[in-house]
């Protein structure tokens, strides 16, 4: 029994496909959804460093606690830069219709988008961080 080359050629085409079907990593759309997600979730809390930095600056000195209180302070603004730093380098990266509406990527693209994912993974504990700590010692001090 002789197996043709258009039969090897259909067998490994199928085999292909299924193989890549089974693939199931979320799509440049979805991924970029996602790490815009996170932004959305941090940006109402940039009202809140400001709040924070303002009550921190109320009560900040010279003394020992007073310096607990300031470098409270600086790890909140410095997340805030932080923040600011990583949107501007998202549109330096992407445009508008990458973002917002799906347009596919380039490789390289691709490749700045999953750095970025990462990247805004740790802006959002560094945020997080820095608010729950400046919180507490807010609380501590009344």
């Amino acid at each position: 029994m002789r197996v043709s080359a258009i039969s090897i050629a259909f067998i490994f085409s199928v085999v292909f496909v299924t193989c890549k079907e089974e693939k199931k990593v979320p799509t440049k759309t979805t991924q970029m959804k996602e790490v815009m997600a996170v932004h959305d979730e941090l940006m109402p809390k940039m009202g809140k460093i400001g709040r924070l930095v303002g009550e921190l600056n109320k009560i900040e000195d010279s003394t020992e606690t007073g310096q607990v209180y300031k470098e409270a302070k600086i790890e909140l603004q410095e997340a805030n830069k932080a923040m600011m730093d990583w949107m501007k380098e998202l549109g330096d990266h992407f445009d508008y219709e990458e973002i917002m509406k799906g347009k596919e990527l380039t490789e390289q693209k691709q490749e700045w988008l999953n750095e970025e994912e990462e990247k805004v993974k740790v802006l959002k504990e560094k945020i997080n961080g820095s608010i729950e700590r400046a919180e507490k010692l807010l609380e501590n001090n009344k």
